[in-house]
């Protein structure tokens, strides 16, 4: 069942697993969400449910955006957001859908939009190659250099890599793990890092990736070859290891 919600990253810390070893971990906090609105495939064509998160006061919304809570009955909502999921059916207008709904070892694709950079070059923007700092480079070291020839095609070509704004842009990380889940705090704990600042806005969902689960350690080859080299440490195939 595909599951969702909006959230807000609160920042990254370390825990330490069963094993002791350290684990680089994101805190969200997650929901609550309001359905404030269902769609059908009758009425719209296709089936989804659009949530609210974070109520805010009246005067900060416009009278479209007072009417459209109004009408589902719901308190004003500073976020909204449409998410398609395969138990639409189930949900109905004013439902609320916390953070229990995600489990520990859950695989979840998170969507936020990055850290703003202001206007940057080439060299930062995209990881381009200075000159050298000496023999005549003069003032050109953090340059973005040629970008094409001149009588041919005597143009440059859209989407070069050149200086501009970096950052703000809608960015998903795939395939993070869900490592705790706390349903009273609203919190739930992934697995390495998310797009945003501190207090940004984030969408978590089920996970778009095939998930192939581990069959097993592999066993102890019976290859004689193979056998000699852990008997012999001088076999070459030993010393490689």
């Amino acid at each position: 069942m595909k599951k969702a919600i909006i959230g807000k990253k609160v920042g990254m810390t370390q825990i330490f697993d069963e094993a002791g070893k350290v684990v680089p971990v994101t805190v969200i906090e997650a929901g609550p969400c309001v359905v404030v609105q269902k769609k059908t495939v009758e009425k719209e064509g296709y089936a989804a449910v659009q949530l609210g998160y974070e109520e805010v006061a009246e005067k900060k919304l416009s009278k479209p955006e007072l009417g459209h809570t109004g009408k589902a009955g719901v308190a004003p909502m500073r976020h909204l957001k449409e998410f398609r999921l395969e138990n639409c059916d189930e949900l109905n207008v004013g439902d609320v859908i916390t953070a229990a709904s995600f489990k520990e070892g859950d695989h979840i694709d998170v969507t936020g939009i990055s850290k703003g950079h202001g206007y940057q070059g080439a060299i930062k923007r995209y990881g381009g190659h200075i000159q050298k700092m000496s023999h005549g480079g003069g003032p050109v070291h953090r340059h973005a250099g040629s970008m094409g020839s001149t009588s041919d095609p005597s143009r440059i070509f859209k989407g070069h890599h050149g200086a501009g704004q970096m950052g703000v842009d809608q960015v998903t990380v795939q395939n993070l793990d869900v490592v705790k889940v706390d349903a009273e705090l609203n919190m739930i704990v992934v697995r390495g890092a998310i797009p945003g600042p501190k207090g940004g806005i984030v969408y978590l969902k089920n996970t778009v990736k095939t998930i192939v689960e581990k069959k097993g350690e592999a066993g102890i080859s019976n290859n004689p070859q193979k056998a000699s080299a852990r008997v012999n440490p001088q076999k070459a195939s030993a010393r490689n290891k």
